[in-house]
């Protein structure tokens, strides 16, 4: 592991990539700041810029705003209620109170430590653990990648926010849409409609920015402008005191381990980690029975689980091949894109892209941790950014970047079509993530599918005959039977349906 890290940091400290990843974590830290753009508007807009640089200077850019926007998210919900990311929703139940009690600054400080904490447990555990499943994952044939795949659509699916069978639909319409265009085995053209632009399939890039970055802008026509903070923040104020760091220690350790094991699963992520440390310091921490009045156990183990998982979610994305959410979905199409295919060979076939990106995790933590103290001034003022002044230059921005892909007007149709698609979904509360997770995981797994039963003669029983299909298979079940259970009980139960409302 030493000699891999050392190769790693080789890459990683060349110049043109430390500045790479620089400004992928700045600019990570300013969408995280701001309401309601969040990382994955972020990275999708800036996709398209990724095309003219090194596949490695390009990923350690794009996951730099991904867990830059994680330590940026918490300075909002700290000032001004007002969550960053949704992962960083439950920091506003105990951050806003501490800046109500006139300790902002200690609160601020704290999530930045919690977060550089928990996000370097999460880089060791990466660098520890991820050859060894890298290795495991070689046993896996094409039945075992096409259940590992609808594994994590499932999971994505059923443990997103809102109901499991909106999550579960919204999977389906993404593969459904993954599949148009041309077909790899065959070459025949599938639901083209004589739109030859689409011989390729339907643009992640253009689908992404829809869905997330015009949605956005379309949901927040007339809003009211954001509320000021009234609190001005001071390095001295910053400070905590002995008590809040004897205090906060324990909490950021057990937000660590909470973040690391579900940052691995496939489908859950940075918020259900985040909100199920909240829970943990509910029950566990000294000072649990004033949990929501202001107490750093609130902020500091929220914070790290956050972070902690953010960068434990790179592992099954880049040693099995399987985002687990929107954003690992987004990296691993930009890793396509530029022709490296992610899974176990990876790490022997691009060993310094796996190292260089895991040595960048850490530069880019530290460099976070350095220049989030004190630039918290300069976030603070992004906040006074107006919202007519923000949204058209999101616009411009989101347009050019999805013509400057092919230069084709077209995919500014498919920007548009998915911008009216992700605001009727927002209405009609359909989770989007699931879909742009179907639109990216949808070929790979008909190709899967389909090299399976061409080597077993049609047969289906192939994917439960080998002992991991097997075990995957279970899974998938176990995952739909704890969905589908409860809701059957309430079916067959209406009265108590009502008792509980």
């Amino acid at each position: 592991m030493i000699d891999n890290l050392i190769l790693g940091f080789q890459v990683a400290l060349s110049w043109q990539t430390l500045m790479f990843c620089f400004v992928g974590v700045s600019i990570g830290m300013f969408i995280g700041v701001l309401p309601g753009v969040g990382p994955l508007a972020a990275i999708s807009m800036l996709l398209p810029l990724t095309y003219y640089i090194s596949p490695t200077d390009a990923l350690i850019m794009l996951a730099g705003i991904y867990y830059g926007a994680q330590y940026g998210g918490s300075v909002a919900s700290i000032l001004l209620r007002l969550p960053g990311t949704a992962s960083s929703a439950v920091i506003c139940m105990d951050g806003y109170e501490m800046t109500k009690n006139g300790r902002p600054g200690a609160a601020l400080f704290l999530s930045a430590l919690a977060s550089f904490i928990g996000g370097s447990i999460g880089i060791l555990l990466m660098a520890g653990f991820a050859p060894a499943l890298a290795s495991f994952a070689l046993r896996f044939g094409s039945q075992e990648y096409f259940l590992l795949m609808a594994l994590g659509l499932v999971a994505a699916s059923t443990l997103s926010e809102g109901s499991a069978v909106r999550g579960l639909a919204m999977v389906v319409l993404g593969v459904l849409l993954g599949i148009v265009g041309l077909d790899s085995t065959s070459g025949t053209m599938r639901f083209v409609y004589g739109q030859f632009e689409l011989m390729d399939g339907v643009s992640l890039v253009a689908s992404a920015m829809g869905l997330f970055g015009l949605s956005e802008i379309l949901s927040n026509i007339g809003r009211s402008e954001r509320p000021q903070p009234t609190q001005k923040v001071t390095l001295r104020s910053m400070v905590p005191t002995r008590q809040e760091l004897r205090d906060s220690w324990p909490a950021i350790w057990r937000g660590s381990a909470i973040g690391s094991f579900f940052g691995t699963l496939p489908g859950t992520g940075s918020t259900i980690a985040s909100f199920f440390s909240y829970a943990t310091e509910k029950k566990v921490a000294r000072n649990r029975a004033r949990i929501g009045q202001g107490i750093v156990e609130g902020v500091a183990g929220p914070e790290a689980a956050n972070n902690s998982a953010a960068q434990t979610a790179f592992i099954p994305t880049l040693t099995l091949g399987v985002p687990g959410d929107a954003v690992m979905a987004l990296l691993l199409g930009a890793m396509i894109v530029h022709g490296v295919t992610p899974g176990p060979q990876m790490l022997s076939n691009t060993p310094e892209m796996f190292w260089g990106l895991v040595a960048s995790f850490w530069l880019g933590n530290l460099i976070l941790l350095i220049f989030n103290i004190p630039m918290v001034g300069l976030w603070v003022s992004m906040l006074r950014i107006p919202y007519r002044l923000l949204y058209p230059a999101i616009l411009v921005l989101v347009v050019i970047g999805t013509y400057s892909i092919r230069y084709s007007v077209f995919d500014v149709y498919q920007l548009l079509a998915f911008g009216l698609l992700g605001y009727v979904l927002r209405l009609l509360a359909f989770p989007a993530a699931p879909l742009v997770l179907g639109l990216v995981l949808g070929p790979l797994m008909e190709e899967n599918f389909r090299r399976s039963l061409m080597l077993s003669d049609g047969d289906f029983s192939t994917f439960v005959t080998r002992p991991i299909s097997a075990v995957l298979f279970a899974c998938i079940l176990l995952v739909l039977l704890a969905q589908v259970v409860p809701l059957l009980m309430r079916l067959r139960n209406p009265k108590n349906k009502k008792k509980e409302a």
